[in-house]
């Protein structure tokens, strides 16, 4: 009888542990959809570092900063039509995927993203390959020192608008 009465206490005890454990994976917040999502279509390139997807929302690329191509306030800015000719060619009506870093969206009301086309890490290409600089805006700044180390490398190539006889040099 004392050992029926011991078995029963150690199972319920197990069973209450068992359904603690899965009430808190019930109640545990889910981690932030879009830290890094699934992929997407992009519909239009804006600018060289802002686009729009499928579903209407835009996106403005983190850590870079294109010349100006469609600013009504500050004109075409030198390299401004080749950053966006070289985005639209890189994304445009192509499937991405978007990951986040600390902030969600910009004083516009854009989403603030890091994009991929399959393996190619946009953002970083475009400094890379001097159709953007390094442009840091904290908290925003997960992969910054890579950003930085591509402007120097495209500075050092002399690479786009870092180019001889670019925007004037």
């Amino acid at each position: 009888m004392h050992s029926l009465r011991a078995n029963r206490k150690l199972l319920s005890a197990i069973l209450s542990i068992a359904l603690m454990i899965v009430a808190a994976f019930l109640v545990v917040p889910e981690e932030k959809s879009s830290s890094t999502s699934g992929e997407t279509r992009v519909s239009r390139v804006v600018d060289g570092d802002t686009i729009e997807l499928e579903n209407g929302s835009k996106i403005r690329y983190i850590g870079v900063d294109t010349p100006e191509s469609v600013d009504p306030r500050r004109g075409v800015e030198c390299f401004g039509k080749e950053a966006s000719e070289k985005n639209r060619a890189l994304v445009e009506g192509k499937a991405v995927r978007l990951e986040s870093d600390v902030s969600d969206t910009d004083k516009y009301d854009r989403l603030l993203r890091y994009v991929f086309v399959g393996d190619l890490f946009v953002n970083e290409y475009l400094v890379r390959e001097g159709y953007a600089r390094a442009s840091s805006y904290p908290p925003d700044v997960k992969h910054q020192t890579l950003f930085l180390e591509a402007e120097r490398e495209a500075r050092e190539m002399k690479r786009g608008l870092w180019a001889d006889g670019a925007c004037g040099k």
